[in-house]
Parts: C-alpha cells; structure tokens; sequence
C-alpha cells in the first residue's frame, strides 16, 4: 500500500541547506559538507566517474543536469578548502527493497577521494542526505551496493544501515 505519493506536497518543499563543518584531523583546516550547486556540476561528474567508471564523466554531467530541476534527487558535496573530496546523491524512489515504506529516498551513489577516506567525512555526507530526508517527512532510508563489494558493506553498518536481502539479477535476451 502506497504512504504517499512522490509528487504531492509533503516531498517538494523547498531544499534545506544543510551544512556542517568537521575539523580534518590532518590538517588545520575544515572539512564542510553542504548541498551540490550548479557550480559543482563538473566536479560531481568527475568524482561520479570515479565511483561508475564505465559511464564517461561528460555522460554524468548530462545526467546531473538533468536530474537538476527534480525535487526528487540531491546532492550534497563535501569540501576542503574549497576543493571537492567527496559527494552523495539521494533520489526519491516509488519504492526501495528491504524497505516498509512508499516512496522512499534512496542513497544512489557515494564517494569520498581516497586521500580523504577513513575520517568520518563519508558518514556526515549520510547524516546530511538523512536530515534532507528527515525534513520532508521520510522515515528510512534505503541504499544498496553489490555483494561482493567488502568494503560497501562495512561502511553501510558502520553507517548504521542494515542489510534486508541479497538479489543476484538475470537477465535473457528475446529474439
């Protein structure tokens, strides 16, 4: 049964900035985590390429420009010094598996440059694509990563998420 539909009022308010600031521990300066901006575009492309290499970044700007307008989709992008280390995107989705409710925002794509890993900048991109959907209304939030990627996976727990099920996909072509 249906909780709401993607397109009503509840979900398209207006965006919230979200923003935080964490000490990098390496340095002296700050690591700030805020909503993507249309300037962000091509280094959000670039680090998507990163995380989807078989999609060339020029095809990732497209996709971002398009999913621009959409009160479904967000991104947030986290910073040092002005220069982009890492990002996550959320798009609202009709419905998640592993999930109770409908629709339901989805954490698509994470990424955080691996000079930068392994200092809790991953797990405040989460927190602020959280308190995004926290703020419309949502009460879970869904996420997926392939089964053989390890390293997914101890971040997903560590990042609190639970694992409801495990789907291997077939597919056959028709003639």
């Amino acid at each position: 049964m249906w909780q709401g539909d993607v397109h009503s009022s509840r979900f398209l308010r207006a965006p919230c900035p979200v923003v935080y600031l964490m000490p990098d521990p390496m340095t002296s300066s700050f690591v700030e985590i805020r909503q993507a901006m249309p300037s962000d575009l091509k280094a959000w492309a670039g680090m998507r390429h990163a995380l989807w290499p078989t999609t060339a970044a020029a095809a990732h700007e497209a996709e971002l420009r398009q999913q621009a307008g959409s009160k479904l989709f967000i991104g947030f992008m986290a910073l040092q010094d002005g220069a982009p280390v890492g990002f996550a995107e959320v798009f609202v989705r009709p419905f998640a598996n592993g999930c109770d409710s409908r629709p339901v925002p989805f954490l698509e794509g994470i990424w955080v440059d691996p000079a930068f890993r392994r200092q809790g900048i991953a797990r405040k991109l989460v927190n602020a694509c959280e308190d995004w959907a926290r703020g419309r209304g949502f009460r879970e939030i869904g996420s997926d990563t392939e089964v053989s990627n390890g390293a997914s996976l101890e971040a997903h727990g560590a990042w609190g998420f639970k694992e409801t099920e495990r789907v291997v996909y077939f597919r056959k072509t028709l003639d």
